[in-house]
Order: structure tokens, then C-alpha cells, then sequence
């Protein structure tokens, strides 16, 4: 399944630089006046900014995780032999500064996901006035609950609250 989400993300990054491109040859001439904010909330126009501090937040992630237990090995194992993973988030996720990296990739996740929920079903086409309100509510309550799930472990190792 890895190799599925990697080539996913990697399809994700290729549509995305497409999707920039196209819309850049579009309108060659920028508009004299723009207002953004009229169209528009921040993180919508931000898609870019937000998707490169994902991809540094997944270059980190990757480096400590997967890297170091398909690689180069990981400190100890477990009591059954198996790699553990466990260990590596205690090391890990006791650094302060690794700690905020995460906190602000999930921040980014957040909007990123505020953003790309609604906007996949409007691509899809799945999009209507009596269900979009449905939409927007789903979709932000998605991006805050799994942003919230994933910063808490490096909070909850850091803080002590897991030991």
C-alpha cells in the first residue's frame, strides 16, 4: 500500500503543476486589479505555498519513519522480534524542533484539506446547492479532526503525556 500512496502523491503533485500550468497559459495577461478575497478564502489561493510546506512536512516524516525502518534500521524491537516503531516516535518526537515541523505540517494539512475536500467534489461534478452547505461542513470538520489526530501524537510524546 505504500507504493500505491506514494504513486499517489506523486500523481497528486504532477495534476497539480498541470492544473497551475494550464491556468498560467489561460490568462498570459494578469488582471490590471485583483481582488482575491471577493472569489476567494486565503488557503484556496495558497494551494501551492500549502502543498510545498506538505511535501518538506512529508520529506521530515519520511526521513525519521520510513527511511530508518526500511533502510537503515531501527533502535531495538519488540518483545515478538518486529521492528519498533514505537521507539522511533519517543526518540523522535522528543527534539522541539521536529515536534513544530510536524505541528506546522498539520496546520498545512488542515487547510490544505479545507480546501481539496469540497474542491474533489466539485471536480467530480458532485456538486449542488442543496448539498454543498452538506459538503463544506463534512469537509471541515474532516480537515480539523484528522489535522488535530495527527499533531497530537509528537504533542502527547513531547509533553509526556505518552511515555
Amino acid at each position: 500500500m505504500e507504493y500505491v500512496l506514494f504513486i499517489g502523491l506523486i500523481w497528486h503533485m504532477v495534476q497539480a503543476l498541470i492544473l497551475t500550468i494550464d491556468n498560467n497559459k489561460a490568462r498570459p495577461v494578469k488582471y490590471a486589479y485583483n481582488n482575491g478575497k471577493a472569489n476567494s478564502k486565503w488557503y484556496s489561493r495558497s494551494m501551492g505555498i500549502l502543498g510545498t510546506l506538505l511535501l518538506l512536512f512529508l520529506v521530515v516524516h519520511l526521513a525519521h519513519f520510513w527511511v530508518k525502518s526500511r533502510f537503515t534500521g531501527l533502535p531495538g524491537v519488540d518483545a515478538n522480534g518486529h521492528e519498533n516503531l514505537y521507539a522511533v516516535m519517543l526518540e523522535v518526537f522528543h527534539i522541539w524542533w521536529v515536534v513544530v515541523i510536524y505541528v506546522a505540517g498539520c496546520i498545512s494539512l488542515a487547510y490544505h484539506l479545507l480546501h481539496g475536500f469540497p474542491s474533489a467534489f466539485q471536480t467530480m461534478g458532485w456538486n449542488h446547492p442543496k448539498y454543498n452547505p452538506l459538503i463544506l461542513k463534512v469537509g471541515t470538520a474532516f480537515s480539523i479532526i484528522i489535522s488535530l489526530i495527527f499533531a497530537l501524537m509528537p504533542i502527547a510524546i513531547f509533553t509526556g503525556w505518552i511515555k
